[in-house]
């Protein structure tokens, strides 16, 4: 289904700088004036000023985009879409993926669809997948829609020598305004994380090379979630 052009209306979206100031350059991704969702493809216009930052012209082989700045305890606003079964994510500290996909009317939910925590992964292990979480909700617009997230996660707490004192953990994430996570530890790395070990604080990811997704938002705020009871 054509949707037809996306044309900048609402002077909040992000402007190409705010995204050439939040991102370091990667290959595979660009701003864009405009975006149009057509079956399983994302096409672009640049006529004028960018406001949307995309992976349509590469979208499976643009490299993981990684903000300039490390995070740790934080707030992520993002508003994105994605085309018919398209596939993307964010990855808190590079390490921990809550999951996009188009997964508009899917029952049941798993980890792997909108907003689950996606699963760990061991090839030593019996199964090699572990871990995961999946929404509370399936509450995924359809393919070509814009949809938004909002997550709030607390960094693990690490002793001075480095050693673990307290999980990560995704305090709560809600999608199109529906709760879908709510206190869940992440215990490790997830598949295809780009970092490993704990840290304090470090890189947001989001995956490339999955499929086509297009933001006109995305906004990390600095928190301090210290006393967030468990």
């Amino acid at each position: 289904m054509k949707y037809g052009f996306l044309l900048l209306v609402l002077t909040s979206f992000a402007s190409a700088l705010e995204w050439e100031e939040t991102f370091k350059p990667q290959n595979g991704w660009t701003t864009s004036t405009a975006v149009d969702v057509d079956g399983k493809n994302i096409k672009i216009k640049n006529t004028g000023k960018a406001y949307f930052f995309t992976n349509a012209t590469s979208p499976k082989k643009a490299g993981y985009l990684q903000t300039i700045k490390k995070f740790g305890d934080c707030t992520i606003e993002a508003e994105f879409l994605v085309p018919k079964d398209s596939n993307s994510g964010i990855y808190l500290m590079g390490r921990y993926e809550i999951q996009i996909l188009d997964s508009h009317g899917k029952q049941p939910v798993g980890y792997g669809d909108m907003g689950g925590l996606y699963r760990r992964w061991d090839n030593n292990r019996d199964p090699k997948g572990f871990d995961g979480t999946a929404p509370l909700v399936n509450a995924a617009n359809p393919a070509g829609e814009w949809q938004k997230m909002i997550i709030k996660f607390r960094a693990p707490r690490l002793a001075k020598d480095g050693q673990l004192l307290d999980y990560p953990r995704f305090i709560s994430v809600h999608l199109n305004a529906q709760l879908v996570q709510k206190n869940i530890i992440a215990k490790g790395p997830t598949r295809a994380a780009q970092r490993a070990g704990w840290a304090s604080k470090d890189h947001i990811f989001i995956q490339g090379d999955h499929g086509p997704i297009a933001f006109r938002k995305f906004k990390v705020t600095p928190e301090d979630f210290s006393k967030i009871k468990k």
